[in-house]
């Protein structure tokens, strides 16, 4: 049993460690040396408009329901919060493809190396 255990922790720690460099790996090379903080920046401000789009529905929603105006002041700012990381989720769609793509590659090759470990292939 702890052997099994052990072993599936392993498999698991390769799994994550595999997907991690796979990620940085893409998100480097997507990122063309420009640095991910001006990329996020840029991004943040590209979102504003969608967080204003929000924040107005969030309002107009509370004050259908007729409540206080704390309540749509409150529904304001979630919807404004959604808003906002609708269009950063939006603006940065790219890279995170990339980066999902290059850990999903790099995971899959640690997985078909686990495959072929637990049942090797007999040529004779």
């Amino acid at each position: 049993m702890m052997n099994w255990l052990k072993s599936n922790l392993d498999y698991g720690k390769s799994l994550v460690d595999s997907g991690v460099e796979g990620a940085r790996s893409a998100g480097t090379t997507m990122l063309n040396g420009e640095c991910l903080g001006s990329v996020l920046s840029h991004s943040a401000h590209k979102s504003w408009p969608s967080a204003v789009v929000g924040a107005g529905l969030g309002i107009l929603c509370g004050l259908a329901g007729r409540r206080k105006t704390s309540a749509v002041f409150a529904c304001g700012l979630l919807g404004g919060a959604a808003g906002f990381g609708a269009g950063l989720a939006w603006e940065t769609r790219r890279l995170t493809e990339s980066m999902a793509r290059g850990a999903m590659k790099q995971m899959n090759g640690v997985r078909d190396a686990h495959w072929l470990e637990r049942n090797p292939i007999d040529y004779a």
